[in-house]
């Protein structure tokens, strides 16, 4: 029978690729998601440079599998664990045609790190106590709410929280070592991992694709360092706080010794607060993140986004800084009607609103007046048991006057959980 993780909407998920039961040393589980869209607005190239010209193109629909993950365990006795997460994105093998907006709508075969295959944990750990842990290997680095519970039970919307998932990696993933462990009401995480790579910044992701490497190895000739601190004194309320510091200009291979890469650091600060709640039948969650990226006017004139047989071609400005601020409720009408208590079904009819802006300063005077979104959502997630959702939404995305706002229907079915 699969073990219920998502009884506790706080469980990190570092530590839920750990979840030995009674004697059992090994444990598998995982989670997964399949999704249809249909969005009522256009996927043209030229959506926002010509809004007038697309304002009535037809919609258009999509099946998807965000993910498909496998959880792997083992503890090997004398405080020694051992933890995996394969990760299947959008049903991929690794290599993919994908058309660019940054670049006009060209087209291009993209190849990231293991390609749509990725291996998200992979790490040996050594408890010396609950309070004293040390992980080393690849690990999440649990910046915001999204990296610290990802998994589909975490959240409401079919997809995952748009903000955060905009501006930052998701899931955040490197290799490093962290000290983390539990002390009275509080869980608190520290790391030092590989910097990010500013080559692969966009003006319309912030950082949200450095942490990636198209090579067979992460580039460190830049470090960076993650924590994480979250408070359980309330009953039924987590309420955490997490931050990222570290350079990212030079963080790439070959390291140039000259120009912009040498002059220049790239340093990346992010801040972030964010809770849950789940009490009385409700469930609330929500964060708040704000970036910092040092120099962001000399990116574009870096070594590796000029090249043209490099594998980053993005040659729009970054900005300096970026923001994401949501918040959702949901409460479960199924508490009040006692047949569907007794089966342990729920109905969680949910909002949700939040605003971000992956290009929040106009870098040199340089506007992308459409990234700055607004986006409202409502609809309902259903369990037929705990281990399993029913999503369905109706979402919308407000973007300044000047252009057309999107509207969309989301559903999904979703699964989280232990088989051993």
């Amino acid at each position: 029978m699969l073990a219920c993780l998502a009884s506790n909407a706080q469980e990190s998920a570092g530590d839920s690729v750990m979840q030995h039961k009674g004697k059992s040393r090994l444990s598998i589980g995982g989670y997964g998601e399949a999704n249809f869209s249909r969005n009522y607005f256009s996927d043209h190239v030229s959506r926002y440079s010509q809004p007038e010209e697309h304002k009535n193109d037809p919609s258009h629909g999509r099946f998807d599998i965000p993910h498909a993950v496998i959880y792997l365990g083992y503890d090997f006795g004398q405080g020694w664990t051992f933890g995996t997460e394969v990760e299947f994105e959008h049903g991929g093998t690794g290599i993919a045609y994908e058309k660019e907006d940054e670049e006009g709508g060209e087209w291009e075969q993209e190849t990231e790190k293991g390609g749509e295959v990725e291996l998200e944990q992979f790490w040996i750990q050594k408890s010396f106590a609950p309070w004293a842990n040390i992980r080393a290997g690849h690990i999440v680095v649990p910046v915001g709410l999204n990296n610290a519970h990802h998994e589909p039970l975490s959240f409401f919307t079919v997809y995952r929280p748009e903000g955060e998932n905009t501006i930052l990696p998701s899931t955040w993933h490197q290799t490093g070592v962290s000290f983390w462990g539990r002390s009275g009401d509080f869980r608190y995480e520290a790391q030092f991992l590989a910097g990010l790579n500013a080559d692969n910044f966009t003006n319309t992701g912030w950082i949200h694709k450095g942490h990636k490497s198209p090579l067979e190895f992460d580039v460190a000739n830049k470090y960076g360092v993650s924590f994480r601190l979250d408070n359980y004194s309330v009953p039924g309320l987590r309420i955490g706080l997490s931050g990222y510091y570290g350079e990212s200009i030079g963080n790439s291979y070959p390291r140039n010794a000259n120009g912009v890469d040498a002059q220049y650091k790239g340093v990346v600060a992010i801040g972030a607060i964010d809770f849950t709640y789940k009490g009385h039948n409700w469930i609330v969650r929500g964060q708040a993140d704000y970036g910092y990226l040092g120099d962001a006017d000399q990116l574009k004139y870096v070594y590796n986004r000029l090249n043209s047989k490099s594998p980053y071609k993005h040659s729009a400005f970054v900005s300096k800084n970026a923001y994401a601020v949501g918040i959702e409720a949901g409460y479960d009408v199924f508490s009040q009607v006692q047949s569907m208590r007794q089966k342990n079904q729920q109905l969680y009819l949910f909002g949700r609103y939040e605003t971000y802006n992956p290009y929040a300063s106009n870098t040199k005077n340089v506007a992308y007046d459409y990234t700055a979104v607004q986006r409202m959502a409502v609809g309902f997630n259903y369990h037929p048991l705990r281990q399993i959702v029913i999503k369905g939404e109706y979402s919308k995305r407000f973007l300044k006057s000047l252009f057309n706002d999107e509207p969309s229907v989301n559903i999904g079915i979703a699964y989280e959980g232990f088989f051993l």
